[in-house]
């Protein structure tokens, strides 16, 4: 018997004679599509491990995101971390295999890279990219992370968040905001509103001077946030004219595949007028 298959003995009273990855494997494959929250409870009687190891592994995962906790609840699901170590699932995903057309079209049709972006709470994360044609563009690798507030995608999340957490995100360094003050605070959460209400967010260079970004939200049946579509490209393509038909064009493809996903935006305004 190898030390991984070595029965626990650490008197917590865990019975199940398995080794710690095979604990780790059992914990992760207790989350279903039909139950995505569950507590540190639950998860024990079902696996039949002790509560403390449970407590454990799941304190591990949460540290590299491999699950995260519930904000209203405490309970858990499963984390955008997996997405990082488990690149052949990204074809899994709903929100990709449903946009993966949708971003290509977008492509064409503007010339510029597009890509899909997810949220794990703190993070935008790229699970899906079409590149540009031209020799000059932007691309970022599958599985990047992005946390700069001035981020298109990560403005289009924090639209969708309550004022307090945008508040606490940006004070605590989770989402970077250099020189943040009262004033600033204020004015960004004043520019959220109007992502909200303007349906995609810019970021004309203000993240990084080479670069202009758009992005639009993605709905779920719930009417919640699950993706945004962004488009990043040079900014010396981009005038201010052309700025707003890419955002035209980036909330028109959000649309589709908020409408293909079976979802719908929040009070029946999905830009109807783009479609």
């Amino acid at each position: 018997m190898t030390p991984a298959e070595t029965p626990e003995t650490n008197g917590n009273g865990d019975t199940k004679g398995t080794s710690v990855i095979v604990n780790a494997i059992a914990v992760l494959r207790t989350f279903s599509a039909d139950e995505p929250l569950l507590g540190v409870t639950e998860i024990a009687n079902r696996i039949g491990l002790h509560k403390s190891t449970v407590s454990r592994i799941l304190a591990t995962f949460e540290q590299e995101h491999l699950v995260e906790r519930d904000p209203e609840t405490r309970r858990f699901r499963l984390g955008l971390g997996l997405i990082a170590v488990a690149g052949p699932l990204l074809a899994e995903l709903e929100e990709r295999r449903v946009a993966y057309p949708v971003l290509r079209e977008l492509t064409e049709q503007t010339g510029e890279t597009s890509a899909l972006m997810v949220w794990n709470g703190t993070e935008s994360i790229c699970v899906e990219q079409i590149a540009s044609h031209h020799k000059i563009k932007h691309t970022t690798p599958l599985g990047a992370s992005y946390k700069d507030a001035m981020s298109s995608s990560i403005q289009v999340f924090l639209s969708a968040e309550p004022a307090e957490r945008v508040r606490t995100l940006l004070r605590s360094g989770a989402i970077t905001y250099p020189g943040l003050d009262d004033t600033s605070l204020e004015a960004y959460q004043i520019r959220l509103k109007d992502v909200t209400r303007r349906g995609w967010a810019i970021n004309y260079g203000e993240s990084s001077i080479d670069e202009v970004g758009v992005a639009a939200p993605v709905y779920d049946h719930r009417g919640d946030i699950v993706a945004a579509i962004l488009i990043p490209a040079p900014r010396f393509r981009v005038s201010q004219d052309r700025l707003q038909n890419l955002g035209e064009a980036c909330a028109a493809a959000a649309h589709r595949v908020t409408t293909r996903l079976g979802g719908r935006a929040p009070g029946g305004t999905s830009n109807r007028r783009q479609n």
